[in-house]
């Protein structure tokens, strides 16, 4: 259907995973079956889902992996809000991340219009 390596949005989440990996190294070494493993499984599901959902047939298939991956969005952003009320993120840190994850979740959105609207 779509060469996701194309799509933008698929390139600002792998940038966004690339990011968090880099952040939850610096976290506590009994967080790594915790928030380490959560959040990095978070930020892997969003760029995926869009790889994903741009691999199946139909659009309204793609759709549904866009709705699975801004879910992912959130659950990452509650992830790290937890991570920098533990004090493993400092507060500019938190909000260099939360502006990239902000920015997936409305890319991730308008493709998602863009794509119902022709279903």
């Amino acid at each position: 259907m779509h060469n996701y390596r194309e799509l933008k949005v698929w390139n600002k989440a792998v940038d966004l995973a690339t990011e968090v990996y880099s952040l939850t190294k610096l976290f506590p070494s009994d967080e790594r079956f915790g928030l380490i493993s959560q959040m990095q499984r978070s930020c892997v599901s969003i760029s995926s889902n869009i790889a994903e959902g741009a691999g199946r047939g139909t659009p309204s298939q793609f759709a549904h992996f866009l709705t699975i991956a801004y879910g992912s969005c959130f659950e990452l952003a509650t992830q790290l809000t937890i991570a920098t009320n533990l004090n493993y993120v400092e507060q500019e840190n938190f909000q260099i991340i939360d502006n990239k994850i902000t920015e997936a979740q409305k890319m991730i959105y308008r493709l998602k219009e863009t794509i119902d609207s022709k279903v």
